[in-house]
């Protein structure tokens, strides 16, 4: 018995304005019309889906949410286009709702907005809970994403400063056999800190803040005797701190401060005799009452779609590897 088909035609504005719900490539339809089980027929300004009533009806919702998205001002591309198919398909959220926070976006620079349902679960949580963990795969955003916290909560002066600190591992914390003053011994490995500053904000005004110690960028070793008062604290990479360090970073919280803990556990550089801070801290402060923990994985992954996929292949491989 074949199932019944019914057809939905949206129209608007412009031919340009429809293609632009589909990143201007009609072959991402493709993608949908797989996923949803419809067939997709476009001409001008109009696009008209045929096929069983509820793939049908997925689909007006997917455009319905891409709309919106596009009139907040948004761009879609062709992974906003896929997660929206996705997130319709699965019951999940829609794009339009990530476009509704906005974060920083100020002298014509683009505002930070999340690009994935757990990345605006991330920046809702981060809101609301005196202690974050962000945990997951590099290019989920983790570490960018709090930074625009920050400074966003710094520029609405509801922090004094925004402190950065991470292990230099790399450097075995022996800074003091490293040419030049604190800030060039730690440069190299805080530079991805210094970059999403000057990215957000721009170079002059993030060297300003640098100079006056509104942003604070130090490793974790200079973190210790230390009280963080009206501080939005990042610690990142802390999978590399050790049991020690990281139970010093959380109790550096003094009044009205926050902090936002980032790290991936698949890529620890502690010595293996080591066991991570991390790995301790989930297990230790798991249901206690102003902390939440955000997992990540590689569908969140927001650099080139292949990194996902790379991620997701080494994370089988190893399981399989036992």
């Amino acid at each position: 018995m074949s199932v019944p088909e019914t057809e939905i035609k949206l129209e608007y504005e412009t031919a340009p304005f429809l293609h632009s719900l589909f990143a201007n490539d009609a072959r991402e339809l493709k993608y949908l019309e797989q996923k949803l089980g419809v067939r997709a027929v476009t001409r001008e300004g109009w696009i008209l889906f045929a096929g069983p009533e509820g793939g049908v009806k997925r689909s007006a919702a997917v455009f319905a949410d891409l709309e919106q998205a596009r009139r907040q001002g948004g761009e879609i591309s062709a992974r906003d286009f896929r997660m929206a198919v996705d997130m319709v398909a699965d019951g999940g959220g829609t794009v339009s709702e990530l476009g509704e926070v906005r974060l920083l976006g100020f002298r014509g620079r683009k505002p930070v907005v999340p690009k994935t349902p757990r990345q605006l679960e991330y920046v809702k949580s981060i809101e609301k809970h005196d202690v974050v963990f962000g945990l997951g795969p590099a290019g989920t955003g983790k570490t960018y994403l709090a930074m625009a916290m920050g400074l966003a909560l710094l520029k609405a002066k509801r922090v004094g400063r925004v402190v950065l600190t991470r292990p230099a591992v790399e450097a075995g914390e022996a800074l003091g056999f490293l040419p030049g003053d604190l800030r060039e011994k730690v440069a190299p490995y805080l530079r991805p800190l210094y970059d999403a500053i000057h990215d957000m904000i721009g170079h002059e005004e993030g060297e300003r803040y640098l100079a006056d110690g509104t942003i604070e960028i130090a490793p974790l070793a200079f973190m210790r005797g230390r009280t963080l008062a009206r501080s939005f604290v990042i610690l990142d990479e802390a999978q590399n701190t050790t049991r020690e360090q990281m139970f010093m970073a959380l109790t550096r919280l003094g009044e009205d401060s926050r902090m936002v803990v980032t790290g991936d556990g698949s890529q620890i550089d502690l010595k293996p005799n080591i066991p991570s801070g991390l790995f301790e801290a989930e297990r230790a402060l798991a249901g206690v009452p102003g902390i939440d923990f955000v997992r990540f994985s590689g569908s969140d992954v927001v650099r080139h779609p292949v990194v996902g996929l790379i991620i997701d292949a080494y994370d089988k491989h190893r399981s399989s590897a036992g």
